[in-house]
């Protein structure tokens, strides 16, 4: 059986960098230290943080006067949460996604500029709240035609289009052209991280050439969820597992080629511990 494992699977850059600065702000504290949220989308990172003593901080603990230091998550925060952690006595370390904060810079400048703000994206996804309370005025997000389509007519008459760094690149460009078709003022700006079209092109492409497909994360990563959209799509021979023990050997059975790729929120030794219980 060949185990093939994507080039792209593991960390981003956005990750890799939000964890490497919780671990650096955690050596050099003083007091408590906090993630705002869970730092990223995965449980077992999550977990591990704890047990070195950086604990997440609540939405509802957040309100609350307190001290420390608050390491803003990858996905971002809203400016009415950074200021009110400010305000409450918390230090803040801002760990948000370069490509991430390059959103809020646009949707800010252009809902002040009189641009109704759109975004491709899950409505209740850490990420795109962050979007939302960046912007000025009125800000919808839609993750399909049929949400597009229920958007009120002069809510589109002059938009500004961003996406959820994580949105499916197909879906994104179904949208636009959608809006294309009309003759309002439309700003497109397609905020998909490059990282992210370039995994799912690559698992696009690899989960059509094997007999199974593993993906490696957490359920509740958006990206690690759409590559396994996409990848059910080329094998229906798919299946999504977060840590090596939810590994089925059963759906190796017969299989001469196994894929395996990785949500941007999966550290490496979770995807060798399954790619190495493939080889069993």
């Amino acid at each position: 059986m060949e185990i093939i494992l994507a080039n792209k699977a593991g960390f981003c850059f956005g990750v890799e960098r939000a964890v490497n600065q919780v671990h650096s702000e955690r050596d050099k504290a003083n007091g408590p230290i906090y993630t705002y949220g869970p730092i990223i989308h995965n449980k077992e990172v999550v977990k591990e943080l704890e047990q070195s003593g950086v604990y997440v901080l609540s939405e509802e603990d957040s309100h609350k006067k307190g001290n420390g230091m608050v390491v803003l998550r990858s996905h971002g925060v809203s400016r009415q949460v950074q200021e009110e952690l400010i305000g409450n006595g918390y230090e803040i370390s801002d760990a948000t996604c370069p490509f991430v904060k390059k959103i809020h810079k646009i949707v800010s400048e252009k809902s002040s500029e009189g641009y109704n703000i759109l975004i491709a994206g899950n409505p209740d996804h850490p990420e795109v709240k962050s979007i939302m309370g960046w912007c000025n005025g009125p800000v919808k997000a839609v993750q399909t035609l049929e949400e597009l389509e229920q958007i009120p007519e002069d809510f589109l008459k002059k938009v500004c289009v961003v996406a959820q760094t994580t949105f499916n690149y197909n879906k994104f460009n179904i949208l636009v052209a959608k809006l294309q078709k009309t003759m309002y003022d439309i700003l497109v700006f397609n905020s998909i991280c490059n990282a992210t079209k370039e995994r799912q092109v690559e698992a696009k492409q690899l989960a059509g050439t094997v007999d199974c497909m593993l993906i490696v994360g957490d359920t509740s990563s958006s990206n690690t969820q759409k590559l396994y959209e996409i990848c059910k799509q080329e094998c229906a021979n798919t299946h999504l597992v977060q840590t090596a023990e939810e590994l089925d050997v059963g759906w190796l059975e017969g299989a001469k080629r196994v894929g395996i790729t990785a949500g941007a929120s999966t550290p490496h030794n979770i995807i060798e511990e399954v790619q190495t219980k493939c080889q069993i």
